[in-house]
């Protein structure tokens, strides 16, 4: 069915069909009979909770940052089986992004190319929104497994790399209350000279200020670190000893990448699409690889959320003996569609 659905969608643009297909289950959602039969239907059944961060997920399947960049979508999303969404990334002050078009279908390679920019409604707009979520949730009977939700958080395109320091403490400061965990994103290629923060100087400045503040809070929250797949071996090294001196509590791996290898779609397709980072099937490989070297290089010590090319329960499974201890899909829910955590959960 979502074969027949999926080919009509993915003849109208890819940004405005994404909203389109997520106000409409929303719409669907607010209907309580329809909600319940949604949930049902997309839910898997006998799920193992996973414990990971000091948090209890009801299953290892989550949404990646990117998807409800302004969590406006987090009771659908529940509805749809996840364990976790991720928000964001959420800067401190509205910004519009890139110039539109600039999310792209490759469907030859399964895979998707944004140079969305940090489009989101600013932190202070997502927080209150995720504080009356937190109200709603308050109330549900205290054996029902909530849904785990990250806070991925960045600097906005015009502040200096100089001051990113600040942008980040600002969502951290302002999303501390209203999230379960916080991603420091460092590693979109949509903002320009974003990635020169993933150096070890300027992360080490980020991390160690906002690890202060998290341990002056009554019960700190887990931090972790959005990582690129572009990233040599000795990137990487410097990103772990740098994760063990600042007490991370892990890392995600990984990101979209700029490269363009080893991919159907043609290079003059390629070319009239431009810039962005690459996300889905051609991303599996490396992403596992990279997860694989944190778990061996780290011994295990430092967890991992992996994410990237993951469409079915054989790719997340591959993800998780690679070492990780969730998952987390994006390009695959476009791909595969709304059951597609049902699908992993049932398939592990």
């Amino acid at each position: 069915m979502y074969s027949l659905i999926r080919s009509i969608l993915f003849k109208f643009p890819t940004e405005p069909v994404h909203y389109f297909s997520m106000n409409c289950l929303q719409a669907a959602c607010s209907v309580p009979l329809f909600k319940k039969w949604i949930s049902r239907s997309f839910s898997a059944r006998h799920t193992k909770p996973v414990e990971a961060f000091g948090l209890r997920y009801k299953n290892a399947v989550g949404l990646a940052a990117g998807f409800d960049k302004n969590a406006r979508w987090l009771r659908e999303l529940e509805a749809l089986g996840f364990g976790s969404v991720e928000i964001g990334t959420v800067t401190p002050q509205p910004q519009d992004g890139n110039d539109k078009p600039r999310l792209f279908r490759l469907p030859k390679d399964r895979a998707l190319i944004n140079r969305m920019g940090f489009n989101n409604e600013g932190v202070k707009v997502v927080a209150e929104r995720l504080r009356r979520w937190k109200a709603a949730q308050a109330e549900l009977p205290a054996n029902q497994a909530s849904l785990v939700i990250g806070g991925n958080i960045g600097k906005n395109k015009i502040t200096p790399n100089e001051d990113a320091w600040k942008d980040y403490e600002i969502c951290f400061r302002e999303l501390f209350d209203v999230v379960d965990y916080f991603v420091v994103n460092v590693s979109s290629p949509n903002t320009p000279g974003l990635r020169e923060l993933q150096e070890k100087d300027a992360l080490y400045k980020i991390l160690s200020h906002l690890q202060t503040i998290n341990r002056q809070q009554p019960k700190p929250k887990p931090l972790l670190l959005k990582i690129a797949p572009d990233l040599t071996s000795p990137q990487i090294d410097d990103v772990i000893d740098l994760a063990m001196e600042v007490q991370l509590d892990g890392l995600v791996a990984a990101n979209t990448t700029i490269s363009r290898a080893n991919l159907v779609t043609t290079a003059k397709q390629l070319e009239e699409i431009g810039a962005g980072g690459l996300s889905g099937a051609p991303l599996r490989k490396r992403a596992t690889e990279i997860v694989a070297y944190i778990t061996e290089r780290s011994k295990g010590t430092i967890p991992v959320i992996a994410s990237g090319g993951i469409f079915t329960a054989e790719d997340a499974l591959e993800k998780l003996q690679a070492g990780a201890v969730l998952v987390q899909v994006w390009t695959g829910f476009i791909y595969v569609g709304p059951a597609i955590a049902k699908k992993i959960c049932s398939g592990l």
